[in-house]
């Protein structure tokens, strides 16, 4: 442990601490609950629109407010990208273009001129992913013939069996299921225009070696049966895929409260012969409209929705923050998270059959999928808070979490031994994570819940512990699966680990915290740009960002660092404050898919930073 002359800035983090908590205190809503914008890219705004004008739904002030805010995304160059400052991304730009075709945005328009040149550029339609030429092929702008083949058949294939629907990761199985059904009736809705500017003529050679050349040789064959399948085994299996879509649509109309299977849901069970006025159908276009944000900026649509875990990192914030546990805010949130616990069946029994439900899902209505980085976080947030009757709760959720390690002793996300990499090779899924293996900053979550709960010595803890220490990577950090990058993965890890007894002077901790010392800015905080999970050169190194900079000193203060980085991290967030307590963030830090797909969460700013200084004042004293 370092110390330094400089005296500790406590009483300008004090104030910080105290403007941020009442910033924070003013966000709660009536009912218990905090819910910070959850903020992707325009293919969300861009394919709600070709989703709406595929079911003839599409009216023009939607079309107007839903092109403002995309136009407003795009940058000189003509480009879309997936996070703020990063690279252009073809298909985001392809997607983004077709939208403002829609709107009525004439292809020689200077904005529309400079994103088909960058898309011819980058190799055209003929270049974009698997996703984006489905949606071209919906409006005949793309032939069925050239996309790869999910048959429904699938729906078959026996669990234990490579390439069964429960061998992906819960949001991409919802995903592929209605997609088998509207690859399968392949149909075409006319465009009021073509899209030949877009084309080059070019396309790339399809891989014949390897795994790859593999697959593309199945889905050959796959692409011959499809012309002539078996009548009434097409039609059943078609029918087993409505009912398992049908039976997994949430209370709030949404599938698995995230927009991929939602909006493919909705077209394949209208392709199946559901009506526009029929209820799932209804339920679905209305729930759509509770994801809708509309502003000064326009309309835009949010992939996902995150109050339980927003409540909770908030719950954990404010008692860092030196809220008593008896506070009302804290109990009126306890009792909306204890409302929310999932009771119910849900896919992750299929690797898990005898275990009992306990746990939480990330968003307002996703009862079918519970997730333990969710679950582990409430925990620790309501051991936090004077609510007796949440100690049944947490007891269901301990077993629930103590049968959901996967068997090399990590944990997934929603699933245990997710992990059939079988399933990455195939040519459909060129775009974003389709499993859910064991990750350091979920694993790390879990265990650092069953440590303040007791339960460091039993052995699903010290295996997990195990599994972190051996994920380790060889310049001291953690990988961050759902967030950016390894400097969340390191920030979560170190204190877990520390939890479960780790001693701080032990050499995995002192790599880590050397890491993060190392990768600290000149300017005292830390950030790590997401292009860190394509580009190792990346890693560690970005702008400095609030909830970076709070992550990376969670860590060195549950290592017992109290030397020059974190006094400078603390300075940052002091200087970098605004006048409301809160931070400004532009920067995503939060990971979907990584290399694919990013989050910024709005309130990531607001939370992390106020628990780093609580916890700093709360060792200074």
């Amino acid at each position: 442990m370092t110390t330094i002359e400089t005296p500790l800035p406590t009483a300008a983090a004090s104030a910080a601490l105290e403007a941020a908590r009442d910033h924070l205190l003013r966000l709660q809503s009536p009912e218990g609950w905090w819910k910070g914008e959850l903020q992707t890219n325009v293919t969300m705004d861009a394919e709600d629109l070709l989703l709406r004008e595929f079911l003839g739904i599409r009216d023009a002030a939607e079309t107007a407010e839903a092109a403002r805010w995309i136009r407003g995304e795009q940058r000189q160059d003509g480009t879309w990208a997936n996070f703020h400052g990063g690279p252009a991304d073809l298909s985001t730009t392809i997607e983004a273009y077709v939208a403002l075709r829609l709107a009525g945005d004439e292809p020689g328009a200077p904005h529309m001129a400079r994103a088909v040149a960058y898309i011819r550029r980058a190799g055209g339609l003929e270049a974009s992913r698997v996703f984006t030429r489905i949606w071209l092929a919906l409006f005949g702008q793309w032939s069925w013939d050239d996309l790869p083949i999910m048959p429904p058949e699938l729906m078959y294939l026996p669990k234990w069996f490579p390439l069964n629907v429960y061998d992906w990761g819960c949001w991409a199985r919802q995903t592929i299921v209605p997609l088998t059904v509207v690859g399968s009736l392949r149909p075409v809705r006319a465009l009021p225009f073509d899209l030949p500017e877009l084309r080059t003529g070019h396309r790339p050679a399809p891989a014949r070696a390897g795994w790859a050349g593999a697959f593309n040789a199945l889905d050959a064959m796959l692409h011959r049966y499809e012309r002539r399948p078996v009548g009434a085994l097409r039609e059943a299996a078609l029918r087993r895929a409505t009912d398992w879509i049908v039976a997994r649509q949430e209370l709030d109309g949404s599938w698995g409260g995230i927009q991929p299977p939602w909006v493919y849901s909705l077209i394949a069970l209208h392709l199946r012969g559901y009506a526009l006025d029929h209820p799932v159908i209804q339920r679905g276009l209305r729930g759509l409209e509770r994801f809708t944000i509309r502003d000064d900026k326009g309309r835009r649509l949010e992939a996902c929705q995150s109050p339980v875990w927003d409540t909770v990192l908030a719950m954990t914030a404010l008692a860092d923050a030196g809220l008593p546990a008896d506070h009302e805010a804290l109990r009126r949130a306890g009792r909306w998270v204890l409302a929310e616990e999932i009771t119910g069946p849900g896919d992750w029994q299929v690797r898990r059959p005898g275990l009992p439900p306990g746990g939480w899902a990330f968003e307002f209505d996703n009862d079918g999928y519970p997730d333990t980085d969710d679950t582990a976080e409430v925990i620790l947030a309501l051991r936090r808070v004077d609510l007796p009757e949440a100690a049944p709760a947490i007891d269901r959720a301990l077993t629930w979490l103590t049968g959901m390690a996967s068997r090399d002793g990590g944990y997934g996300a929603f699933d245990a031994d997710n992990t059939r990499e079988l399933c990455t090779k195939l040519p459909f899924c060129d775009f974003g994570a389709v499993i859910d293996p064991p990750s350091a900053d979920v694993t790390a979550h879990v265990v650092e819940a069953f440590a303040h709960e007791g339960r460091a010595t039993t052995e699903v803890t010290k295996r997990a512990v195990v599994w972190l220490l051996k994920a380790q990577e060889d310049d001291g950090s953690w990988f961050g699966r759902w967030g950016a990058n390894h400097v969340y993965g390191t920030g979560g890890v170190v204190p877990a680990l520390i939890a479960a007894g780790v001693g701080p002077h032990k050499p995995p901790i002192r790599r880590a915290v050397a890491w993060l010392e190392h990768h600290q800015n000149p300017d005292g905080g830390w950030g790590e740009d997401l292009r860190s999970y394509d580009d190792p050169s990346w890693i560690g190194r970005g702008d400095s960002t609030a909830s970076q900079t709070a992550w990376a000193l969670l860590a060195l203060l549950a290592a017992g660092e109290r030397g020059d980085a974190v006094h400078r991290g603390i300075r940052w967030l002091v200087d970098n404050q605004r006048p409301d307590g809160t931070w400004d963030e532009d920067q995503f830090t939060g990971t979907g898919f990584p290399g694919d797909f990013y989050i910024n969460y709005h309130l990531y700013r607001l939370v992390f930073p106020i628990s780093a200084l609580g916890r700093f004042l709360a060792a200074g004293s």
